[in-house]
């Protein structure tokens, strides 16, 4: 893929350098996935980790740092590497939804976002292979899936919407779980994909709410936050906060946004 026509002129560069960062982890965890060659280890949040995850993250971060030796790189395997001292920072997730991949569910991806520390979030790209998928997003370019141009949705009322709930034990800790189930119950139809997925749909129109998990972290959200606020829409903390840094994420169409925050 190339980025001469989809991408603001400015971070043409680095969305090519992204696109070659994402086909280096696609080759890695593509195969791992199909293959099922891989053991299962588990952090100390429980979480899973696989070879795939560490190696995919090694190789990215070692032809991002020998083609951007200036910028540092957060990695979720791996912690912040490069130049810490950098406005510029790499953000990545070798693979968003490992629970899923290890299980066989193709519902997983490799997220890479490209933040400045004034500019904020300029280059993004969700590359999804066992889905056949890749998002990316510039700022000012647009947002962008397998060369469609994104835009989220219209619609105006949760009776006539799609919602993605992803809920878990944080959203009962925080007090908001009886009214996430309402607000399931209240529109036209709820789903549960899960991680980067229910975000990229916002992005494309084909959900307008999506509520994340409690507890994820910036190497989650990055990338999905820019393909949504690029594609028309909002992005959001529970209390309505923009941001990508966790430990909550609400995405929308942007109409529909402050409906769901009242209802938190």
């Amino acid at each position: 893929m190339t980025a001469v026509t989809t991408a603001a002129t400015q971070f043409e560069a680095d969305l090519a350098l992204a696109f070659e960062l994402a086909d280096i982890c696609d080759a890695v965890t593509l195969p791992a996935f199909n293959d099922r060659s891989f053991s299962i280890e588990y952090k100390s949040d429980r979480s899973e980790v696989t070879e795939a995850d560490r190696e995919a993250e090694r190789q990215l971060s070692q032809r991002l740092l020998a083609e951007r030796p200036e910028h540092s790189l957060y990695g979720e395997e791996h912690g912040i590497t490069g130049n810490t001292s950098s406005d510029w920072q790499w953000i990545v997730d070798p693979i968003d939804g490992t629970s899923g991949f290890t299980r066989g569910i193709p519902i997983w991806a490799t997220l890479i976002a490209l933040h400045h520390a004034t500019e904020g979030l300029c280059v993004s790209v969700v590359s999804a292979p066992a889905l056949g998928r890749r998002w990316w997003a510039t700022k000012g370019g647009g947002t962008w899936a397998n060369g469609r141009q994104c835009t989220v949705s219209r619609v105006d009322n949760i009776a006539d919407a799609q919602v993605n709930i992803t809920l878990n034990e944080g959203w009962s800790s925080l007090g908001h779980a009886d009214a996430l189930i309402e607000l399931t119950t209240s529109a036209r139809r709820s789903r549960g994909v899960g991680d980067f997925w229910q975000h990229c749909l916002v992005a494309e129109g084909a959900m307008d709410v999506a509520v994340d998990a409690v507890g994820v972290q910036p190497y989650d959200l990055a990338a999905v936050r820019l393909l949504v606020e690029q594609a028309g829409g909002t992005f959001t903390d529970h209390l309505g906060e923009p941001s990508h840094a966790g430990p909550t994420a609400i995405s929308s169409n942007g109409v529909l946004h402050a409906e769901v925050l009242e209802r938190l």
